[in-house]
């Protein structure tokens, strides 16, 4: 099953090891998803993930990246013709819609409503 990952629930995951957003990395680990992601995906990743005010280690930032770039899909997204909430969610909702792939989120206020737009708890339940 394909999925995009918003950054929020890396971040999630990575502060707490028991939590819905950690269940979704380990379902990547067990190959159980296969995320998709674009360079775009990458970069917000890599720039979120390494911010100070985290305090998140560079091997536990490498070996999550390093993770999804060897389990997952990487893709050309088509261009999403709407406006959106916020512009940085734009390659989220494009890679998603290209792949066919649930985009879980932790906040799905920024996106449409749409049925193949989750919460880790909604995307866990399925």
């Amino acid at each position: 099953m394909k999925v995009v990952i918003d950054t929020n629930v890396l971040v999630s995951a990575l502060y707490t090891a028991d939590n819905n957003h950690r269940k979704i990395l380990d379902m990547i680990g067990r190959e159980e998803i296969k995320p998709c992601y674009d360079y775009r995906i990458i970069v917000e990743y890599e720039n979120v993930l390494r911010r100070p005010k985290f305090g998140f280690l560079e091997r536990d930032v490498n070996a999550l990246l390093g993770r999804i770039k060897s389990r997952g899909y990487s893709v050309i997204a088509k261009s999403y013709p709407h406006a959106v909430i916020d512009e940085n969610d734009r390659a989220f909702l494009e890679v998603a819609i290209t792949c066919g792939a649930y985009l879980i989120t932790g906040n799905t206020k920024h996106y449409p409503n749409e049925p193949f737009i989750l919460t880790s708890a909604e995307f866990l339940k399925m």
